[in-house]
């Protein structure tokens, strides 16, 4: 594993260079995404290409690049890195002006840098197979426009090291109205009385590609009810189950908030059903 992609070739991740003076590097002004992939076989594409292809419009960078070409930059990257369980890491700045200014510069190309990670296997879907995290709450510090996955991450990695400096795997956030909005690197479910709620979409949220293929996927099945509803923080303290899920965890259930167990403080049957309809189908997108 070690060859990368940048502005139009392949070449190993070390000799991969951009210029101080690109916008990326100097704003964070950018778009990402990470596609899982197991064996060679893609997780959620397309939705993820879709929310690229929002992003990209939703801060006017404009990349020229057929539809064909993202897939074929994506198999290029499993061929080249051995297959296995990749992360695809694909990321385009404004691209590199010769004056640090902060608006727009003109008449400049894009920067196209992708590469391969290696990623834990899939989730079981088997309680005692599963790795429950414990999490910390905080309010939501960020920016408003976190709908859009930018490349501008400080707020979510200060959120995040605020969990981890007190031993804990996430961090939940919540509003000014006391609402939950999000974790700092993964959306968030909760259960209560059978029923799976989570927060619906707006600027304070990203619509995080595992949410999306998980609704989806509950919905057509159709055995789980499912909401999307404002959830107060005192609805997560009084929950049965409590769910994070993100692109590279699939579905992580979370058994302590604020050293407080969650419900019985054991994996949940609704994770187990969740999680083998999960794995059964998360391929199909």
């Amino acid at each position: 594993m070690g060859i990368a992609f940048l502005n139009g070739s392949f070449l190993p991740i070390e000799q991969a260079k951009i210029s101080p003076m690109d916008r990326g590097f100097l704003f964070g002004d950018g778009i990402y995404e990470v596609v899982p992939s197991y064996q060679g076989k893609m997780v959620g594409f397309k939705p993820h290409m879709e929310r690229m292809k929002h992003g990209l419009s939703a801060i006017g960078i404009p990349l020229d690049w057929s539809q064909q070409q993202w897939p074929d930059l994506c198999h290029r990257l499993i061929e080249e890195n051995g297959s296995g369980n990749l992360g695809l890491y694909l990321h385009i700045s404004r691209g590199t002006d010769s004056s640090r200014s902060h608006g727009f510069p003109k008449a400049v190309d894009p920067t196209v840098f992708a590469y391969a990670f290696e990623i834990a296997p899939p989730p079981i879907a088997d309680k005692a197979m599963a790795k429950p995290y414990s999490v910390s709450t905080a309010r939501d510090m960020r920016w408003e426009r976190r709908h859009i996955k930018s490349t501008a991450l400080l707020g979510n990695v200060l959120h995040f090291q605020y969990g981890l400096e007190r031993g804990h795997g996430e961090t939940l956030l919540y509003n000014a109205d006391n609402e939950l909005t999000e974790a700092s690197a993964c959306n968030v479910f909760v259960v209560k009385n059978g029923t799976v709620l989570t927060p619906p979409l707006d600027h304070q949220k990203l619509p995080g590609i595992t949410r999306f293929m998980l609704l989806d996927m509950l919905r057509k099945d159709g055995r789980i009810p499912v909401e999307e509803r404002a959830i107060t923080m005192d609805e997560v303290a009084g929950a049965d189950e409590v769910w994070i899920t993100s692109s590279s965890k699939e579905i992580v259930p979370v058994t302590e908030v604020d050293g407080v167990p969650v419900g019985n403080g054991q994996v949940g049957d609704i994770w187990l059903a969740a999680q083998t309809l999960y794995s059964a189908n998360k391929f199909n997108y």
